[in-house]
């Protein structure tokens, strides 16, 4: 079987060109939609997504704000600064980048931010909209696997889907947006018994667990259609995914490589969301 990989990098730049066009349309009508990115330390790979993040804004059109605070900021002080981040009005989206020092509270400072500006839709309140069906912001990469999969035209519609993984940021929400679009889906995690016999029943197989080459093509179902999530050193030291992508071409029917598969799509989906705010900021 000939494997289709997924670009998530071409569908990506699809998605800012579109949304370029909605900033020039939002700007038009007298809204600058605006992202505050809030880092907090001195983490050498969050500064690389925060730096990511600038450039895309720029490309998009979306105005970026920075804050950058030194690893010792207490609490307290991360707490003010949401505060008044939720007060400014030329402001859209906030963006807590994680993870957070230890000496703070992650759910507690998520909490803090408002949720019609919790573009990354950690908050509760987004989290149980997404649950019950309700409008609210999804997070990122979940919200991004879904547009790659309708973008290459996958039908869902009653297919079995596997998702590897329980994390609140990838695992629940694909599991419930899957859900949504009337699959069978069936969550398995590092306490699921008989992991292969459940990977070899997917129809579509969700990865995000954080090991490295964890899914092999032995595994597999010919014709799955697979999305790796994962973000991981080989021995090497390359890049590679949770999937190992080599032993599964020639039996899966699509899949994503890494990098440049899902990745991409999760910042573009970041950028989507803060447009979204600014146009409901624009309707009230």
């Amino acid at each position: 079987m000939e494997t289709r990989i997924i670009n998530g990098t071409l569908i990506s730049n699809q998605i800012k060109d579109e949304l370029k066009v909605k900033v020039k349309q939002l700007q038009d009508s007298g809204i600058m939609p605006g992202l505050a990115v809030v880092l907090v330390g001195d983490n050498s790979a969050s500064k690389v997504y925060v730096g990511n993040k600038k450039k895309v804004c720029e490309y998009v059109g979306i105005k970026s704000f920075s804050y950058e605070l030194p690893e010792q900021t207490s609490e307290a002080h991360l707490l003010e600064l949401i505060d008044v981040l939720n007060q400014d009005t030329e402001i859209h989206g906030i963006l807590i980048q994680l993870p957070l020092p230890h000496h703070m509270d992650e759910q507690k400072v998520i909490a803090a931010i408002d949720p019609c500006k919790d573009v990354d839709g950690f908050h509760t309140a987004n989290a149980g909209a997404l649950l019950v069906g309700a409008p609210g912001f999804v997070s990122c990469t979940p919200a991004g696997i879904m547009e790659l999969l309708k973008r290459y035209q996958v039908d869902l519609v009653g297919k079995k889907c596997v998702v590897v993984g329980r994390s609140n940021i990838v695992g629940k929400p694909i599991s419930l947006l899957l859900l949504r679009e009337h699959a069978t889906v069936t969550m398995c995690h590092s306490k699921t018994k008989n992991l292969q016999e459940e990977v070899k029943q997917a129809d579509v197989l969700v990865v995000a667990v954080g090991v490295a080459k964890m899914i092999t093509g032995n595994m597999l179902k010919e014709g799955v259609v697979v999305i790796d999530v994962g973000m991981n050193r080989d021995e090497n030291g390359n890049l590679c995914g949770d999937v190992d992508f080599v032993s599964c071409e020639g039996i899966a029917s699509l899949i994503t490589p890494v990098p440049r598969g899902v990745g991409p799509m999760t910042i573009a989906m970041l950028m989507h969301n803060c447009v979204q705010a600014a146009a409901m900021r624009k309707e009230k």
